[in-house]
């Protein structure tokens, strides 16, 4: 017997051994991976060892034909479709408004004529100054792709088939899928920039079937997280940042001084409109709006309609933003409108009356606490009849009302972008803000354990329904 337990006590060391390396190990991994996911998430990291640690951008070499070729193409857009080439100089920025008859803007610097879709230009023109760039993608934090997707969008909407319009994406999506960085994640580490709605990049569930490319719904280009002016709101990768507004400072003195001016303003008029009617759309309440501030001698609005130029003019526009308490913001072609971050950055606190305007989207960019700084009326009471919108501005105690002003002057920041050609040292513009929403997305997919073990799981049932309630 003494012999038969004397040759079991190897295999038992052995398999003691073997469980004791097993637990440590999985004890290693499980903490490793956890830690991991925190580093990812910002938290622990030692910035004074790696300042880029857990913020490395890969910027893809793109041929010229996705981008710098479309923008030679500027003056090649199509008939319905202005010379784009004046709107694209300065980095994307247009044209200077300093010391030209835009009469506000005189003397104050950082203000261009920019137009609202050129952003895939000046989010491009940004990156290369990014302070994070890496040549090696194996250490990105997340992959860029300088695609031109708003302008590919123009050169082809108008007179051309659908295979045409939806070559350049195809092209695109076919160059990346061959390439080793879109292996390691199958492209979900991948981000580009289209500076248009969300809608316009996915043609086959739209409701004209004729309408922009499919590049948000293709194959590779659905993997990718797209950055667009207006998101979607479906369950897609498309996240909404700021339309691009007139103000780009180069430098925090141009921020502060310019939230200085916009504090010290006298407000004259309680409430102002920027807009034309929409007659053809019996949903759209611009006409009950335009009605009520006509009948109000609290109110100010420009003209928009067709044949008036008064809203080409940025000095007119932000002009009366700048005199103005509140600025009404409801629903144009869609939901959201360039006009809500240019009344913001002039310190006019907006007006909402829809929630897939802003409080569904730029989640990135302005507060979850939507109260703090902006007003919520429900469309549904102006098309009945059953609120007055001047009354329910007055009733807002003015100690609130300063709390709000302030809120909005404090988000400027967050809601313009830098000029491509400078750099902010303190303060974050919407690119900063963009950025760093794009890589915790990136750490969500790649750390996804991480993520799951420090909140609990909504299921998608009831997303949607949330989803549903707030858009409807």
């Amino acid at each position: 017997m003494e012999k038969v337990a004397a040759g079991l006590l190897p295999p038992l060391r052995f398999i003691a051994v073997l469980a004791v390396v097993s637990w440590t190990s999985f004890i290693y991994w499980h903490f490793s991976l956890l830690s991991g996911g925190l580093l990812l998430l910002g938290h622990g990291r030692d910035d004074s060892a790696d300042p880029c640690l857990g913020r490395y951008i890969y910027v893809h070499d793109l041929p010229r034909r996705f981008n710098t070729d479309i923008l030679r193409d500027c003056r090649k857009t199509s008939d319905h479709w202005p010379d784009m080439c004046g709107f694209v100089s300065n980095a994307g920025l247009g044209r200077p408004l300093v010391d030209r008859a835009d009469g506000v803007l005189t003397g104050e610097a950082g203000w261009y004529g920019t137009h609202q879709f050129a952003l895939d230009a000046i989010f491009h023109n940004r990156m290369k100054q990014y302070e994070c760039l890496t040549n090696h993608s194996a250490v990105a934090n997340a992959v860029f792709v300088p695609f031109y997707a708003g302008f590919d969008f123009v050169r082809y909407h108008w007179g051309y088939d659908n295979s045409t319009r939806d070559a350049a994406s195809v092209d695109l999506t076919q160059w990346l899928m061959r390439r080793p960085e879109w292996r390691r994640m199958g492209g979900r580490d991948h981000f580009l920039v289209a500076g248009r709605t969300g809608w316009d990049f996915r043609r086959d569930t739209n409701i004209n079937p004729n309408w922009g490319t499919n590049l948000l719904v293709m194959p590779g280009g659905r993997d990718m997280s797209v950055l667009v002016l207006e998101s979607s709101l479906l369950r897609g990768s498309d996240y909404a940042v700021p339309y691009p507004t007139y103000f780009h400072p180069r430098s925090d003195a141009d921020v502060f001084r310019w939230q200085d001016r916009v504090r010290g303003m006298q407000r004259r008029w309680l409430m102002a409109f920027v807009g034309a009617p929409r007659p053809d759309d019996p949903k759209n309440i611009r006409s009950q709006i335009i009605a009520q501030c006509n009948a109000s001698s609290a109110c100010s609005q420009l003209g928009c309609a067709f044949g008036s130029s008064q809203c080409h003019s940025p000095g007119n526009i932000m002009r009366l933003f700048q005199k103005a308490t509140f600025c009404l913001q409801p629903p144009g072609d869609s939901y959201t409108r360039r006009s809500v971050f240019d009344s913001m950055v002039a310190g006019c606190i907006p007006v909402f009356f829809h929630n897939a305007t802003a409080y569904l989207q730029y989640t990135w960019h302005l507060p979850r606490e939507q109260a703090k700084y902006s007003v919520f009326i429900s469309e549904h009471d102006v098309r009945a009849g059953n609120v007055s919108i001047e009354e329910t501005l007055r009733a807002i105690p003015a100690a609130t009302v300063e709390r709000m002003r302030e809120e909005v002057i404090r988000l400027i920041p967050a809601v313009v972008y830098a000029d491509p050609r400078s750099k902010l040292e303190t303060v974050k513009d919407a690119f900063d803000v963009a950025v760093e929403g794009i890589i915790d997305r990136v750490a969500m997919t790649r750390g996804g354990y991480a993520r799951s073990w420090l909140r609990p799981k909504r299921s998608r049932q009831a997303l949607d329904a949330r989803r549903r309630k707030l858009i409807s």
